[in-house]
């Protein structure tokens, strides 16, 4: 088969990658965006989990090239494997799947969980032992499967500078409408290295400043779209509000972690707007007018000090039943219904991808390692990174004024939004 991409042009895909793209949990992508709530404020932002799916594939197969001209020997069969490991690595994602596992911890993230053991139990692991790939494939995914799979291999698929995160980097810039990007030039730096994927930053015996330059350009992109996009307050609090919505309707037995593996993102946001509890539903319908809340309180790292900002997450971050608690509190004290009321406090962000295996001249070691040469360029980046957490409680509009004073109160640290910057999204 060969389909046109916007970000890679032609991608031809395998006899096996077009069976497995045709089956139905693949298809269910078409209907989940990338990027969640992003196109309230990035209105091209439409690309869905299909489009990266299929982006991850074509990629992976360039990372198979690049490792196959430094002198690895791939065996055609593995690289089959690999083209459809990429394809399913988001098959068990769920809408808005970022938002409710990772900001709100409602669910265990889609690759660390159950979904991918239970589905391979299942219709899909069913078809892929008729094509007989189940084992291969599965181990490729981090499954229990035989220990034959490399794990370079697996580092494509996933790991810390992968097919993954070159595809979205790429796509999410580009449908967000921004100009930034990554040079190609990265897909010369790949080679194995006690088995695993690493990034040669030597050649002959002596350090590649140029391959340097491209990873760390890798890292500055991610670290652009996570300040730009991904950590934008609208997107933030639309998902928010999803994410509460959802919230509710667990807790009232009207939706179940199971139904979102038959839903995407409108029929998702539908079931809620008419799942018969009203917090759900006000929730829902004021997502899908765009009637957002706005930031009624909001600090970050510059006013809550690391030890702080490490209880607050253990509190209202891992914790349901405080967060929700707070919630009502701050709900009674305001004067409004508990659906008005939405208290965000992220996970503290660390840059993963820093950590990526490079081969120097003195061997393998990390990038982000303190005895790395590049290390204190890396480590900027990173204390950038982490600077990017925010605190926030969301608020109707009319409620602004009042809902700073009272959370300051409530979390003994005053707001940092001036009271003119509170409002607008």
């Amino acid at each position: 088969m060969l389909l046109r991409d916007p970000i890679h042009g032609d991608i031809e895909l395998t006899r096996l990658e077009t069976a497995v793209l045709d089956l139905p949990m693949m298809q269910r992508l078409r209907g989940i965006k990338q990027l969640g709530t992003a196109h309230l404020v990035y209105p091209g932002a439409l690309h869905t989990r299909f489009d990266h799916s299929v982006g991850v594939c074509a990629v992976a197969h360039r990372i198979v090239a690049s490792l196959r001209r430094s002198g690895l020997q791939v065996p055609a069969e593995l690289e089959d494997a690999i083209g459809v490991a990429a394809l399913l690595h988001d098959v068990t994602h769920v809408p808005f799947g970022h938002t409710l596992e990772d900001e709100r911890r409602l669910f265990a993230r889609h690759d660390k969980g159950s979904r991918l053991a239970d589905m391979f139990g299942g219709e899909l692991g069913n078809a892929l032992a008729r094509l007989g790939i189940r084992e291969v494939v599965g181990g490729l995914l981090g499954l229990p499967f035989p220990e034959s799979v490399p794990r370079w291999a697996q580092d494509i698929v996933s790991g810390s500078i992968d097919a993954d995160l070159l595809d979205y980097l790429r796509r999410d810039s580009f449908f967000a409408g921004l100009s930034h990007d990554y040079d190609d030039r990265i897909f010369r730096c790949f080679a194995e290295h006690d088995n695993r994927l690493v990034i040669k930053l030597a050649k002959h015996g002596m350090d590649r400043s140029d391959a340097r330059s491209e990873i760390i350009g890798v890292l500055r992109l991610r670290y652009f779209l996570t300040e730009r996009v991904y950590y934008h307050h609208t997107k933030v609090v639309a998902g928010a509000m999803i994410s509460k919505a959802v919230e509710i309707a667990l807790d009232h037995g009207v939706l179940a972690e199971s139904d979102l593996l038959e839903l995407n993102d409108w029929t998702l946001l539908d079931r809620l707007a008419r799942c018969g509890v009203a917090d759900a539903e006000s929730l829902a319908r004021r997502t899908l007018n765009r009637d957002l809340l706005k930031r009624g309180y909001v600090v970050s790292g510059r006013s809550v000090p690391p030890a702080l900002r490490t209880t607050w997450v253990s509190r209202y971050h891992a914790s349901r039943e405080h967060r929700a608690q707070a919630e009502a509190e701050f709900a009674e004290k305001l004067g409004v219904p508990f659906a008005d009321v939405v208290l965000y406090c992220p996970a503290l962000t660390a840059m993963k991808e820093a950590a990526v295996p490079v081969e120097t001249s003195r061997g393998l070691e990390y990038l982000n390692d303190a005895a790395s040469e590049t290390f204190a360029e890396i480590g900027a980046l990173q204390d950038r990174y982490a600077d990017l957490w925010r605190f926030y409680v969301f608020v109707p509009a009319s409620a602004v004024g009042r809902a700073a004073s009272i959370a300051g109160d409530m979390f003994q640290t005053p707001c940092e939004l001036t009271a003119s910057r509170l409002h607008p999204m």
